[in-house]
C-alpha cells in the first residue's frame, strides 16, 4: 500500500528509520520519543514513572485535562469505574442490532447520491449517532460535534482551547437540565454518580462528557474510513470477506494495527528512571509512537503488508495498561458492523482516485478529511 508510505499520510519510512536508530530517542526541546514496540509498551504500562497527568492545577479552560484520560490513580480508577459498566462487552453487544440498523440506513441514503463522501455520509455519522444517543445529546448537533472533535485532536492550540470553551458551555447546560429532569442516558448517570460519597465536580463532569463524545466518534470514524481505504487498495478482499464473514473481525484488527487511529500519545516522567540505558528525568515529556510500534518488524512479520489473516496480532492501537481504551469494544463492534453492512450490498464501494487524499491536521490521530466514493 504505497499510498500509506508517504509522509503526507502514515510516515512508515520515518518510523522504520527511527526504530533502527534507537527504541528511545531524545529529540530537540528535551522531549523523548519511543518508536519500538517494547519501548512503547513499557511506557504505557508503567504509570508510576510515566504519568498521563500533565497539569497539577486543574483549569476550567481545559476540562479534558480533568478527565479519566489525564489523571492518575487512585482517582483514575474511581472515575473509570463510573462508566465501566456501560462499556462491558455484554452491554455493547446488546447495541449491535441498533447499530446495524443505523449503518444500513446510512448506506441506503448514500447509494443513489451523485456526490458520495464516505467520511461525511457514513464513517462520521455512524459513531456520532451512537455516542450521542448514549450520552443523551441531540444528533442534530452532529456538525458541531465533528468540528469540536477535529479541533480537540488537531495541531491548532487556539482552536483546541476554543472548542473546550464551547463544549463546556454546551455540556454545562445539558448537565443542569439532567439534574432537574434525569433521563436514561449517560450524562444523567454521571450527574448523579458518586465517587467516595462525593459527586463529580463541574470540571470533572464536563471533562468526562468531552472525552466520551470525542473518543466515542473521532477514532472510530477514522477506523471505519481506514478500513474503506484498505479494501479499496485490495479489491480482491471484498470477495474473500463476503464469502467468509469470520474474516471480518481479524480484518478490523489489522486495520487497527496498520492504520492505527491513534498514532501517538504523550506522557510525563513522574519519577526519574532509566529505560534502555537512557536516563529520563522527572518532568520531561515522552511521546509514545503507537503507529510505529504497530509496524515493528521485531514483533510483526512483514509489518508493512496488510494481512487480514495475521495471527497473532498483538497491536497497541487501544493502548495498554490502566489507560487501555474504555470504548475499545464499542469501536470494534461499530467497525465490524460497518464493514459487514458494506459487504451486504450487491454493489461495491470504490474510492474516487481523481481526488487526492488529505490527512487530518493532527500528529496524534490518523484519518482522512474526506473520501469521495461511488457504488459500482
Amino acid at each position: 500500500m504505497e499510498w500509506l508510505s508517504t509522509d503526507e499520510l502514515i510516515p512508515l519510512n520515518w518510523y522504520r528509520r527511527m526504530r533502527t536508530e534507537s527504541p528511545l530517542i531524545l529529540a530537540e526541546g528535551g522531549v523523548w520519543s519511543c518508536f519500538s514496540y517494547d519501548a512503547v509498551k513499557a511506557v504505557l504500562t508503567d504509570y508510576e514513572h510515566f504519568s498521563s497527568q500533565f497539569n497539577k492545577e486543574r483549569s476550567s479552560k481545559e476540562p479534558i485535562e480533568s478527565s479519566v484520560l489525564r489523571i492518575d490513580p487512585p482517582r483514575h480508577k474511581q472515575m473509570r469505574t463510573l462508566v465501566s459498566k456501560v462499556f462491558t462487552p455484554r452491554a455493547i453487544e446488546e447495541m449491535a442490532p441498533h447499530i446495524a440498523n443505523i449503518a444500513e440506513s446510512l448506506l441506503d441514503d448514500m447509494v443513489d447520491k451523485s456526490d458520495c463522501d464516505f467520511v461525511r455520509d457514513f464513517a462520521s455519522p455512524l459513531p456520532i449517532m451512537v455516542i450521542a444517543e448514549m450520552l443523551g445529546i441531540p444528533y442534530q448537533d452532529r456538525d458541531r460535534f465533528k468540528m469540536w472533535s477535529d479541533a480537540l485532536v488537531g495541531n491548532d492550540y487556539d482552536h483546541y482551547l476554543l472548542c473546550q470553551e464551547e463544549m463546556s458551555a454546551y455540556f454545562a447546560g445539558i448537565a443542569a437540565e439532567r439534574r432537574r429532569h434525569p433521563q436514561q442516558d449517560l450524562i444523567s448517570k454521571l450527574v448523579h454518580a458518586q465517587v467516595d460519597g462525593e459527586k463529580l465536580d463541574e470540571v470533572e463532569l464536563i471533562g468526562f462528557c468531552i472525552l466520551l463524545l470525542v473518543a466515542g466518534n473521532e477514532t472510530t470514524t477514522n477506523l471505519i474510513s481506514s478500513a474503506m481505504l484498505c479494501l479499496d487498495e485490495r479489491p480482491d478482499l471484498y470477495d474473500e470477506l463476503a464469502a467468509d464473514r469470520t474474516l471480518v473481525p481479524p480484518t478490523v484488527e489489522e486495520v487497527l494495527r496498520y492504520c492505527s487511529p491513534v498514532q501517538a500519545m504523550p506522557r510525563r516522567v513522574a519519577k526519574s528512571t532509566e529505560l534502555y540505558g537512557q536516563r529520563l528525568s522527572e518532568g520531561q515529556h515522552v511521546n509514545v509512537w503507537i503507529g510505529s510500534a504497530n509496524h515493528d518488524e521485531e514483533v510483526f512479520a512483514n509489518p508493512d503488508t496488510f494481512d487480514i489473516r495475521r495471527k497473532p496480532n498483538p497491536h497497541l492501537a487501544f493502548g495498554q495498561g490502566i489507560h487501555y481504551c474504555l470504548g475499545a469494544a464499542l469501536a470494534r463492534l461499530e467497525a465490524k458492523i460497518a464493514l459487514s453492512a458494506l459487504l451486504n450490498r450487491n454493489r461495491v464501494v470504490r474510492r474516487d482516485r481523481t481526488v487526492p487524499l488529505e490527512r487530518l491536521d493532527s500528529s496524534i490521530v490518523f484519518g482522512v478529511k474526506s473520501l469521495p466514493v461511488a457504488f459500482i
